[in-house]
């Protein structure tokens, strides 16, 4: 062999091996039941990390004395993985869960009507929605929920909670054990009915003065609360009194397009910030009712995308909040179920995202905001059931909105 054969041969057994070297350390070959597949070596330690999860099913499948449904396993290693993050607000949905969550959002749906979020380990009575079988059992704002039909429910529990109150059928019976201030806990029998969702109301006060109540921010709210605003300034509206008492919030989009109608256009109403510090400012559209004289009604079931209006409206001091101090849920969920994210089967992620912030820039997550004007509504006084006439909160609001200036 000549001396450049020679070295051509060398170059390229050095070239082979590194070749080789480099498949081998990154490529590995899996054996599954109908072939085998190369994967990366990334991919694979992501796969050596499940290690454990598959170790544990082959040994149930060997070793388990009873049925095993494999479709209900899989689902519990996930759902633990999202458990074991001990945020209630993150959750993996079935496609039930999935399917009821959409009926909610949509304004109609079997159930007992109640908003619930966390506080401290409990799962808390956000709000009763109005009319529901939960404010006709005499549920209230901030009742903690001990026990579902005799399970004990903590805030880790929160979907689990939701799931049981929700699943049956309509008529059927739920018994919630109540934790209510100054009383022992006491049950409390609700029947599932149908929730049909009517987030907008409105009327005259007397001339010039109009109500507005929204009761959440679902799909339809933005464009309802327009319609409702231009009614009552074609009927000779100048004030108004928008009341989010018991408002547990809803989609964000909704609630912006809400507030846009008090706020100057282009002043930002809310930013969120995910956790590699991605800021998205979301600002006013402008709206029908700037400068309008505005008293906000707010209390301790005014949640999410009731305190960003709340926020706002205070933060740019277009109105005056008058009640109690709101709820205090200043984090951003998002839903993830199309097929790009992995999904598209029917079930989904809820995963929280991002924290938000009013546009000066305080993130109310566990405090709240705290209105211009405290007003205390007496438990007893709620428990006798609602009246106009009797409601202290909305007595100093009409007080105040008849004081102001158009």
């Amino acid at each position: 062999m000549n001396k450049k054969r020679w070295i051509g041969f060398t170059v390229a057994i050095i070239l082979l091996t590194n070749v080789m070297t480099f498949y081998v350390s990154y490529k590995f070959s899996l054996a599954l039941p109908n072939g085998k597949v190369n994967i990366t070596r990334a991919d694979y330690n992501e796969f050596k990390k499940l290690d454990k999860l598959f170790i544990v099913k082959n040994n149930l499948y060997e070793y388990y004395d009873g049925k095993i449904d494999e479709s209900v396993l899989i689902e519990g290693a996930v759902k633990g993985m999202t458990d074991s993050l001990k945020d209630p607000y993150t959750v993996y949905m079935n496609q039930k869960e999935w399917k009821d969550f959409n009926e909610q959002t949509t304004g109609e749906y079997v159930g007992l009507g109640l908003q619930v979020g966390v506080r401290d380990n409990k799962i808390t009575v956000i709000a009763p929605f109005e009319d529901s079988p939960a404010q006709k059992a005499g549920i209230l704002p901030e009742d903690i929920i001990e026990k579902v039909n005799g399970t004990d429910v903590t805030g880790q529990d929160l979907e689990k909670a939701v799931n049981i109150m929700k699943k049956g059928k309509e008529g059927e019976k739920v018994t919630l054990t109540i934790e209510r201030t100054g009383k022992e806990p006491f049950n409390v029998d609700v029947k599932r009915a149908k929730i049909v969702m009517i987030t907008v109301k409105g009327e005259m006060l007397e001339p010039g003065i109009g109500y507005i109540r929204l009761t959440m921010f679902d799909e339809n709210t933005a464009k309802n609360f327009n319609a409702k605003l231009k009614e009552l300034q074609g009927k000779g509206m100048k004030k108004l009194v928008l009341d989010l008492r018991g408002n547990p919030g809803g989609l964000l989009d909704q609630c912006v397009e809400v507030v846009s109608n008090f706020v100057p256009k282009d002043k930002l109403i809310v930013s969120t910030i995910d956790k590699n510090k991605k800021e998205e400012r979301l600002d006013s559209n402008g709206g029908l009712a700037i400068g309008m004289p505005l008293v906000v009604l707010v209390d301790e079931g005014s949640a999410s995308a009731s305190e960003i209006v709340s926020g706002a409206i205070r933060d740019y001091k277009v109105g005056t909040l008058v009640g109690k101090k709101t709820f205090g849920k200043g984090v951003v969920q998002t839903m993830l179920y199309q097929k790009k994210y992995g999904f598209g089967d029917g079930t989904a992620l809820k995963v929280t995202i991002a924290r938000y912030y009013t546009p000066k820039g305080e993130n109310i997550q566990g405090t709240g905001i705290n209105p211009d004007v405290v007003v205390e509504y007496p438990t007893a006084l709620k428990e006798k059931g609602y009246s106009r006439s009797e409601d202290p909160q909305f007595k100093k609001a009409l007080d105040i909105i008849k004081g102001l200036q158009p």
